[in-house]
């Protein structure tokens, strides 16, 4: 390494974050050639600390390279030097490593812009000469005075953007002297941005400092209403595809909240009737982005059109038909816009509890009683989730010895709490320093459908980087015990296996059980747009042989009747034969709801007797950790890139594949679980269900009920134009867990002899 007027900085010990690197990536020289045609495509790493802090564009086929790129570095412990890896990019294939350098960030002198020259080495050929990197660096310390640079904490969600626009709240001192400063973003309420600026005190005294949550924290992630949008048409949209048609979707943007509708294929007058609700947090209202997009196979989607809705031009409590024409295109979408009341979402310290205070549980219990059945049919229940503490969490943050510095290995996390009720999200504080935090908060959720799963997700907060997972547990809110306080062992990502570290939650859930019923009949929630699906050969391995075991039960099914046929076993062919003799003679339309109600009764009885032949799913178990360890690979090996992931047209159609192999294995699968009574609450369902129609079977006519049905049918659009299309069948079955979230939704069980050192999954 070659600096420009350096000098040996005494650097203090100092407290994390007390320095920022600005480092000009200029130009490389000379690099190795790695292509045939005797040229390179050469990229850029910093790495800090194991983790990757930049990366440069790609320059093609030179081999010296002028980026002239910045980046903006906070550093921890100026001691702990700065990586620098070139690598050849290559389509399709690993990308090829050129060479690699650190840079002595001790051998800097402070507040000096300074020009380095780095000489790259390979560890395997140590005398080729590579070529070398050419930067600028300027160290500096972070006063307390000096502009402060934000240190955001990156949302849960991939897709979430942050806004660059702040409200800067009052200061609030500490008990160490150090002056606490809390940032939020109005539009965003599901970002909290925490920041300190030491008074140059011992950073160990607030290691374990711990934030109470202030009116103002509450306030900012607490939503004052609800839109519900309805997407119902579009009409002479652009053609946008070479048959003059097009394959309309649309999406929309509210802040962080994202929604995608279905495609509608060869049209351009699409019918969609899709709802979607959004969480409004500005009084004053928002503005929702709405795109519309031809989807192409293969290729980039076409642009269609755009508009906005301005909510605060909007009155509440009133359903708004809007025809907004679309802007950048042609044509209009027809939209239901609803302006509701916030529901009853809080957070609270453990001494503010709801279900403690007599009076207010008293109003709990009659909100919800039978004697309410049919008022807010969308007010389906309550939820109260006390998280207390965690313990024994995975290490996310490690110091230890370098060459530099003889100190102890030092492990610390800055864990922080998020818990999730299908689109509801909220959070806790950060306990800074501490694997054992405790957060003793009390969160609470109206219901809007009893199958519903309550995800509560630990992450470590990291200054400059995203979010470190430290462990989630999911738990239906079918299978809570309420007041009892519970040690959940925290899963991994996929919630397949356990993590390191446990989280104390009380549960408490009150609800109507003739509106979770009517409700289960409805269509679910959508879901904000997180990610897009990616292809993964064990999970397309994982759906082919789900599928494969839904089908070959069927095989097995068509084999036995054919050996009755056979007459394999004479004494079962010829009680079968007599069956069959007593069934089609005596045939009735209602013994078909009447036999399946005889299944569920008999899977029942073999429950309660104890003689339960259902077993746990140990393949569908193996196939999820193993669709985990490759997700691990993919995350420690970033430069590996599969030639699969390369083509997007394949990619598309694999994709699509492994989703509709997703979705029959799960339809056979929630069938089988509605009978093996995996959901009680959904099996009685379907026996009451069953008992109705096997009742208005025996005493009304075939005829009347096809006439009544058909009627129904015919004059729905009449009496309802915007009703959004549903099957009852299949929204029943949506409620019912497939296989694999059978597995996903499993309580662990602690178990004390398990060793933490084994347990390398989803380590940050």
């Amino acid at each position: 390494t070659n600096l420009v007027g350096t000098s040996n900085a005494d650097f203090p010990s100092g407290d994390p974050g007390m320095y920022q690197l600005d480092v000009t990536l200029r130009r490389g020289q000379n690099l190795a050639a790695r292509d045939r045609g005797g040229t390179s495509d050469p990229y850029v790493k910093f790495k800090l600390g194991g983790k990757e802090v930049f990366r440069s564009k790609t320059i093609h086929k030179n081999l010296n390279p002028v980026w002239e790129e910045k980046a903006c570095i906070l550093i921890d412990n100026p001691r702990e030097p700065l990586y620098i890896k070139v690598f050849d990019y290559d389509f399709g294939l690993q990308d090829d490593f050129i060479g690699s350098a650190f840079l002595d960030l001790t051998s800097l002198e402070l507040n000096r812009q300074t020009d380095v020259t780095l000489s790259l080495k390979d560890p395997h050929y140590p005398d080729h000469d590579l070529g070398s990197i050419l930067l600028s660096v300027l160290l500096a310390p972070r006063e307390e005075q000096r502009e402060v640079t934000m240190l955001m904490r990156k949302s849960w969600k991939r897709s979430s953007k942050v806004t660059k626009n702040y409200d800067v709240l009052p200061n609030m001192p500490s008990r160490t002297g150090n002056l606490w400063h809390r940032i939020y973003s109005p539009s965003n309420s599901a970002l909290m941005i925490l920041f300190c600026v030491s008074s140059h005190q011992n950073h160990d005294t607030f290691q374990t400092q711990s934030l109470r949550l202030s009116d103002l924290h509450r306030k900012s992630q607490l939503w004052r209403g609800i839109v519900s949008v309805t997407l119902i048409e579009g009409r002479e949209l652009k053609a946008m595809d070479a048959n003059g048609l097009s394959d309309p979707y649309v999406k929309f943007r509210l802040g962080h909240q994202k929604y995608k509708s279905k495609i509608v294929p060869k049209t351009l007058n699409p019918q969609w009737r899709e709802q979607f609700d959004f969480h409004l947090y500005e009084e004053r209202g928002g503005i929702i982005d709405i795109t519309v997009w031809d989807k192409d196979a293969g290729k980039k989607d076409d642009f269609i059109g755009r508009c906005q809705v301005d909510l605060s031009t909007l009155s509440k409590e009133q359903t708004h038909k809007l025809e907004m024409p679309l802007e950048e295109g042609e044509g209009c979408l027809v939209l239901l816009v609803t302006l509701t009341a916030s529901a009853a979402v809080t957070i609270s310290d453990l001494s503010v509890n709801s279900l403690e205070d007599q009076k207010e549980r008293e109003e709990i219990l009659k909100r919800y009683s039978p004697m309410a059945m049919f008022h807010n049919m969308k007010d389906v229940g309550f939820l109260q989730v006390k998280v207390i503490r965690a313990e024994a969490l995975m290490a996310a943050d490690v110091t230890g010895k370098d060459s530099f510095s003889f100190s102890k290995y030092h492990s610390k996390s800055d864990p922080f709490c998020v818990v999730e009720l299908n689109n509801d999200r909220l959070l806790t504080h950060t306990v800074y320093k501490n694997l054992n935090p405790e957060w003793n908060k009390i969160f609470t959720f109206n219901i809007k459908d009893i199958h519903s799963v309550l995800e509560v997700t630990v992450y470590d907060e990291d200054r400059d980087r995203s979010a470190d997972f430290l462990g989630k547990v999911a738990i239906p809110l079918l299978s809570i015990q309420n007041g009892e306080q519970k040690a959940y062992v925290l899963k991994n990502k996929q919630l397949t296996g356990p993590t390191k570290g446990v989280i104390y939650l009380e549960i408490d859930v009150i609800f109507n059980a003739v509106k979770a019923s009517i409700r289960t009949l409805m269509p679910k929630e959508e879901k904000y747009i997180e990610e897009e699906n990616r292809l993964s050969k064990q999970l397309l391995l994982r759906n082919f042989i789900r599928m494969k075991r839904c089908i070959m039960v069927l095989i097995n099914a068509a084999y036995y009747i054919s050996s009755c046929f056979d007459w394999d076993s004479p004494p079962r062919s010829l009680a079968a034969f007599l069956l069959f003799l007593f069934v089609v003679w005596n045939f009735e339309l209602y013994m078909i709801p009447l036999a399946l109600l005889l299944l569920l009764a008999w899977n029942y009885f073999l429950i309660v007797s104890g003689k339960d032949n259902r077993q746990h799913d140990t393949v569908v178990e193996d196939m999820l950790e193993d669709e985990e360890e490759e997700d691990d690979r993919d995350d420690k090996d970033s430069e590996k890139k599969g030639f699969m992931n390369r083509l997007y047209a394949i990619q598309e159609v694999c994709v699509s594949v492994q989703n509709i192999l997703d979705e029959v294995a799960s339809f056979g699968e929630r069938i089988k679980n509605t009978f093996n009574w995996t959901v009680p609450f959904l099996s009685w369902l379907a026996i009451v269900a069953l008992s109705v129609f096997t009742i208005i079977l025996y005493f009304i006519p075939l005829r009347y009920i096809v006439l009544v049905w058909g009627i129904n049918k015919f004059t729905k659009k009449l009496r309802s134009p915007y009703a959004i299309d549903n099957n009852e069948l299949l929204d029943f079955l949506s409620r019912v867990p497939s296989d694999v979230q059978v597995v996903q939704y499993h309580e662990l069980k602690q178990d004390p002899s398990h060793s933490p050192s084994k347990r390398k999954k989803n380590n940050p």
